[in-house]
């Protein structure tokens, strides 16, 4: 609401003094929200208005907002001891949790963990380490790929957004499997694998010899590269290539673990064994907390990669208490029914709608891409801004993304009901309905540039 005697919103003014206060390098803007409070799947703004969450915090809040157990285990490891520096001084809670992901991964191996405080700083150890454990000097990852901010991380990444990132020259990019818009050309979903797998061949024979290869790391859905699912047979086929030239093979998990997808791994659609994955996002409950989990080979390495409030008690109790929640609630299945149940609604909207060019994901992790031409598949990344901005206008919170930045990308809670896809699926009709009519003014997006 407007204060007496201005014309301004509570969230107008908070804005203001935000913009004067913060860097712009830590912002990604879509639209004018201010949240205040929240419960379950839904957030409250400073003037009062709610909104139903299809970002989960960048799929974060797993369990939904305020859950009374993740709540109790904080408040219980405050009351004791609420920091400890683990590199020097280990806590229980901190134990507990690494024994508890240890068993978590699949494989027959002796399996360690290490803590760090963000999915970026996961990914960081991973860029330093695969290197020292195996003695070889190259990593492979992925276009469109994004895995942090840090450093190592951005190396690593493939996003457009961090292309002026200039590396050592030891990571090499190759293309993801995208069935959509694949690199090599239009194809079939097969073609699209097979083409991708022998780019990574190719470059296993030149610029990335095989024998100087550590590890090849990607997304088993690339969630920030527009939600993208890659053909059924392109991981195993990936793992066997890894298997014959002596490669590991390893995963970030960071958006995409913890049940989101309909598995506790999103790797695991697969069936495959991962030998590391990195944890994050939803794994401290809220509070800074990542994980890297692999094979003893990669974090009994001969040096040091260690953070002071890495795997401190609060943020580890929350992480146990985040994944007793998913398991005992039955989250992991209710993410993959209420996503079949979005997506059929959301290919139901696609008929109406010759905007959306593709509706794909597993669990809830969901993209809908939106083109200009269903025949040319032109990305329409300026009417991607326009529907999140008024998805937002409607009470519905949702975030785009995609190497062209036209992939809409639904992340909500795990606790979604039906009634909240049924919510969710209305707004994003009626918003759909308001662009394709011209019923929006492009000037409310000019301070907002999101990605």
């Amino acid at each position: 609401m407007a204060e007496s005697g201005t014309n301004q919103t509570a969230a107008e003014r908070a804005l203001d003094r935000e913009a004067a206060a913060i860097g712009r390098v830590m912002k990604i803007r879509l639209y004018p929200f201010v949240p205040a409070a929240a419960e379950g799947v839904t957030i409250t703004d400073v003037d009062g208005r709610s909104y139903l969450d299809f970002i989960a915090a960048a799929a974060v809040v797993q369990t939904g907002y305020r859950h009374p157990r993740i709540r109790q285990a904080i408040h219980d490891a405050m009351d004791g001891v609420w920091t400890a520096m683990h590199c020097c001084h280990p806590n229980t809670h901190t134990i507990d949790l690494a024994e508890r992901l240890a068993a978590m991964l699949p494989g027959d191996f002796p399996k360690k963990v290490w803590f760090g405080t963000t999915g970026s700083d996961a990914n960081d150890c991973l860029s330093r380490l695969l290197p020292r454990a195996t003695g070889r000097r190259r990593l492979i990852s992925f276009i469109g790929a994004y895995h942090g901010q840090t450093t190592g991380s951005a190396l690593l990444s493939g996003h457009q957004t961090q292309a002026d990132v200039i590396g050592l020259g030891n990571v090499t990019k190759v293309p993801y499997p995208d069935p959509y818009r694949c690199a090599h050309g239009p194809c079939s979903r097969d073609g699209c694998s097979l083409k991708c797998l022998e780019q990574i061949k190719y470059t296993l024979a030149s610029v990335s010899p095989a024998a100087d290869t550590a590890a090849i790391i990607l997304e088993a859905v690339q969630s920030d590269g527009g939600d993208i699912v890659p053909p059924e047979n392109f991981i195993p086929a990936l793992r066997r290539l890894c298997d014959e030239t002596g490669i590991w093979l390893v995963f970030d998990e960071v958006k995409t673990g913890l049940g989101r997808t309909g598995r506790w791994f999103a790797f695991e659609h697969a069936g495959v064994i991962a030998d590391a994955i990195s944890l994050g996002k939803p794994l401290g409950g809220g509070l800074p907390l990542s994980a890297v989990v692999g094979r003893h080979e990669l974090l009994d390495v001969d040096t040091y990669n260690l953070f002071t409030l890495g795997g401190s008690p609060a943020p580890a109790a929350a992480g146990l208490a985040v994944i007793d929640v998913v398991s005992d609630e039955n989250l992991k299945e209710n993410a993959a029914r209420m996503g079949e149940l979005l997506q059929d609604g959301l290919r139901h909207l696609a008929r109406k709608y010759p905007i959306i060019g593709d509706v794909r994901g597993r669990g809830l992790m969901v993209g809908v891409e939106l083109v200009r031409d269903r025949a040319t598949r032109e990305p329409a990344g300026r009417e991607a801004a326009r529907l999140a901005y008024r998805c937002f206008e409607l009470g519905l919170l949702v975030i785009y993304c995609g190497l062209y930045g036209n992939v809409i990308e639904l992340t909500p809670p795990l606790t979604i009901t039906a009634q909240d896809v049924e919510k969710a699926l209305a707004i994003f009709d009626e918003a759909l309905s308001d662009i394709a009519a011209g019923r929006f003014d492009d000037a409310k997006l000019v301070p907002y540039s999101g990605w």
